[in-house]
Formats: C-alpha cells, structure tokens, sequence
C-alpha cells in the first residue's frame, strides 16, 4: 500500500510541475491521473473479448487454451 500512495504522491507532483495549464486545471489533473491508466486497462480488457466474438478463430484458440490451462491446473 506504501508504494501504490508513493506512486500516487510522485504522479500528483509531476501533473503539477508539468501540466502547462491554469491551477485549478493543474490541480484537478493532478488528482484524476489514475483514471488514465485505469481506462486504458478497461479499453483493452474490452477489446479482448470483443475480439474472441469477432474473430472465431481466435476465440477457437482462446477456448483451447483455456481448456488446456484448466487440464493442466487442475
């Protein structure tokens, strides 16, 4: 938790150092920062499964691959 909070506090002064805006922009990018990141993980996560649709034989290989990790695992 120590090291999330000093990743947060170092994203926090560089938004503020280096966002080339007014300071209550300044301020509200420094603590919205995460949501970038956060939303490209969503996006991506989104588009992966959208592409197993889309895409049968990716899908196909995406089945496999899980019933195999499953056999594996088990």
């Amino acid at each position: 938790m120590i090291a999330a909070l000093i990743v947060y506090a170092a994203g926090v002064l560089l938004a503020l150092w280096r966002t080339d805006a007014s300071w209550p922009i300044r301020i509200a990018m420094a603590i919205l920062w995460p949501i970038g990141p956060l939303a490209f993980i969503v996006t991506v996560s989104i588009l992966l499964a959208a592409s197993v649709i889309a895409f049968p034989l990716f899908g196909a290989g995406v089945a496999v691959a899980g019933v195999l990790a499953w056999w594996v695992l088990r």
